[in-house]
């Protein structure tokens, strides 16, 4: 009767999501803006929830917990110090690719440089999507539900068996989505099962305190905060999952790329309505990410307090215990739906960017751009197609191998993060770098990297590694640039198809969004809770937001003006 429930639920709340996409979606996907960027029609709810939902996913609510839960809050900066490169995209970044009218971001640098870049980078982001990153959400997004729930049980099948199943089930799902209905339909049931992840996120903590303080929240509370408060202490050290350091050297860069020019994350903002909806959806997507201890690392931390005595075969089995042992049993089938939401939006939005690139920028150009609408979305639904049946066979060998693999995984984004954001922040800022130099930039960075992982034996954070590889690449840039500049420096053409009037309160928000990130600091370091709350922990926090308001204030009175000014200079330069 359990096992029913579970699965009936599951399937109601998946069918919902599924009905209200494509009533979203029906008509809206016959041209190429329609299928490709939503008919530049998003609005900033379902930019965010896209953008969070794609980030999100089972493997980091495992994950993130697990390492809170053998360690600290010290892997929370790849989440929390994301709001910095949010910040960042809607200010700056996404003003000029919407004022452009660009539709991948290696049509940017087709525009900035030459086609040979844009080629070079499609194959980057192609060989990434298809034979990494694609496979592995597939696959660490099925292990995430294994672990989370008995499906070998529930199916009567090996494990093996029970993960190809799963694996084919989820894959398929999320290509359903991505084939037929285009990036609205991701960016619709995203948001819907973002809303689902935003409830069980927070529930799951709740709950888990509920459980420490034997019925009483408070109490429970008060455990956390009072007792063994190390486990609260998110300044990393050496021997840490994330050094403090790291956060101002290369996971700044990492984040930036990410967040400002990873085309599976930055597609749905360059289908927004408009400038507005644009920014209120990037930085909305910024203040869930400081949720993000709350949800996926205090239930680490909660688990600790609970299980640390029952010797756990793993850290990463933190989380799954403690659902099962808090979670109510009627609330399962809902769990389990908004866990599946989270791994095939992962999945789906990589489908769907990965035909977005062949079709716009290897197929469209080769055709000399001769092909109409309909053959074009013809191609990206075959493409789709194709790559997911590709991660369906490649997806579970994973499990053949996995350290060695994952590893592989870990190390193959290096290859093509840094260059990335080195030529994007190089074109965007100045005029006269040729395309040159961002050829040279890719072609060195691939050499060096390969390097740095596989010959030399470099006793250095591979996070310090990008902040290294990025200074020296852009050194060879800007040197390229000042001994061999463009014949005729590059002038930026605008083509906007959307307003482009700024948000009024995108500074404010922003500067709001930055006193967050650093009140979590202050609340998680020796400054707050860890060791008990110091007399500094006050004083800080009055002069941190006190200097916050007298920002916003300015920021009202005269940053936005000249901001306005600024972008109205942009969208109307010739």
């Amino acid at each position: 009767m359990n096992v029913t429930l579970t699965l009936l639920t599951c399937m109601a709340f998946m069918a919902v999501v599924a009905i209200i996409s494509y009533i979203k979606t029906k008509g809206e996907v016959n041209t190429q803006d329609g299928y490709f960027l939503a008919g530049r029609g998003l609005t900033g709810t379902f930019i965010a929830g896209s953008m969070i939902l794609t980030n999100l996913s089972a493997e980091q609510l495992i994950g993130l917990n697990g390492s809170a839960f053998g360690y600290n809050l010290s892997a929370m900066a790849w989440e929390v110090t994301a709001g910095i490169s949010t910040i960042i995209m809607a200010l700056i970044f996404l003003p000029r690719y919407l004022a452009g009218a660009f539709s991948t971001l290696p049509e940017f640098l087709r525009d900035r440089f030459d086609d040979n870049v844009r080629r070079m980078t499609v194959v980057l982001f192609m060989v990434g999507y298809t034979l990494i990153t694609i496979p592995s959400v597939l696959y660490s997004g099925s292990i995430a539900v294994l672990r989370l729930f008995d499906v070998p049980g529930l199916l009567n099948l090996s494990y093996e068996a029970s993960l190809i199943v799963t694996i084919i089930m989820v894959g398929s799902i999320g290509a359903l989505y991505a084939i037929f209905g285009g990036l609205k339909a991701v960016a619709v049931s995203d948001t819907i099962n973002g809303v689902g992840l935003l409830i069980v996120g927070l529930l799951v903590p709740i709950l888990g305190l509920i459980a420490l303080g034997d019925g009483s929240f408070a109490a429970g509370l008060t455990t956390i905060a009072t007792t063994e408060t190390e486990k609260l202490n998110a300044i990393g050290g050496a021997d840490d999952p994330v050094p403090f350091g790291t956060i101002f050297t290369g996971m700044i860069l990492a984040n930036l790329f990410y967040w400002g020019t990873n085309q599976y994350v930055i597609q749905r903002t360059l289908g927004a309505k408009n400038l507005i909806e644009g920014q209120k959806g990037v930085l909305f997507s910024g203040y869930f990410k400081v949720l993000v201890p709350f949800m996926m690392m205090l239930p680490g931390v909660i688990a600790y307090h609970l299980y640390q005595n029952e010797n756990l075969q793993t850290i990463d089995l933190a989380y799954p215990h403690l659902v099962k042992e808090v979670l109510p049993q009627y609330l399962s089938g809902f769990f389990l739906a908004v866990l599946l939401g989270a791994v095939f939006s992962s999945f789906n939005s990589l489908l769907n960017s990965a035909a977005t690139l062949f079709c716009l920028d290897v197929y469209k150009p080769f055709k000399k751009d001769n092909v109409t609408d309909s053959q074009l979305i013809r191609v990206a639904k075959i493409t789709s197609l194709v790559i997911a049946v590709m991660s369906f066979v490649t997806a579970p060998l994973l499990m053949l191998a996995p350290e060695g693999l994952w590893q592989i995984i870990r190390i193959f984004t290096g290859f093509y993060n840094i260059p990335v954001i080195t030529i994007v922040l190089v074109g965007l800022f100045t005029k006269n770098v040729p395309a040159l130099a961002a050829k040279v930039a890719i072609i060195f960075h691939v050499i060096a990297y390969g390097l740095l992982k596989f010959v030399w034996q470099v006793e250095i954070n591979f996070i310090h590694i990008y902040a290294i590889l990025f200074a020296i690449e852009l050194g060879i840039m800007l040197a390229i640039g000042h001994f061999y500049p463009m014949a005729k420096p590059w002038r930026f053409v605008p083509k906007a198809e959307v307003d482009m009037t700024p948000w009024r309160y995108a500074i404010p928000c922003a500067i709001v969004l930055v006193g967050l990130i650093v009140t979590l600091y202050l609340m998680f370091s020796p400054v707050g809770f860890v060791g008990g709350i110091s007399n500094a922990f006050i004083p800080s926090l009055i002069g941190l937001w006190s200097t916050c308001f007298v920002a916003i204030g300015i920021s009202l009175k005269w940053w936005r003006t000249r901001y306005e000014l600024g972008l109205k200079r942009l969208a109307h330069q010739s």
